[in-house]
């Protein structure tokens, strides 16, 4: 049995390579033909985080990364739970099974990475 707040919630992801993905702000679920809820994806970003905190401090989290984004109304980071490599269970971060170039970046970090980090001095190698 999966205890989604304890296996997954704010567990780091990495990819197949071990490079940082970011970490599971919220999960997406659905019903299965029983009745019985299982994990479809991870949601990553301030988006994803935003809605699972909710109230007040949730609001403030998506409305700066809203404003910040280069789109509108911007989705989280979705990754489908069958490029989840390992068992969450045993092991204190989630793994994935492909690499991070094989994945969506999300449009804000691609953003930030060449407006902000791009301009500090050593930046434009940060990300790897």
């Amino acid at each position: 049995m999966l205890l989604v707040a304890f296996d997954l919630l704010d567990r780091q992801i990495l990819d197949f390579t071990g490079a940082l993905i970011g970490k599971v702000d919220d999960i997406e679920l659905a019903l299965d033909e029983d009745g019985a809820p299982h994990v479809t994806a991870l949601l990553v970003g301030p988006q994803a985080l935003g809605r699972r905190l909710g109230g007040r401090l949730g609001r403030w989290i998506s409305g700066i990364s809203g404003r910040l984004h280069p789109a509108a109304n911007p989705d989280p980071l979705r990754i489908a739970w069958s490029l989840v490599a390992n068992d969450p269970r045993a092991d204190c971060v989630v793994r994935l099974s492909v690499r991070r170039e094989l994945l969506t970046e999300p449009a804000l970090e691609e953003w930030l990475r060449e407006h902000v980090v791009a301009r500090i001095p050593g930046g434009h190698v940060a990300g790897g």
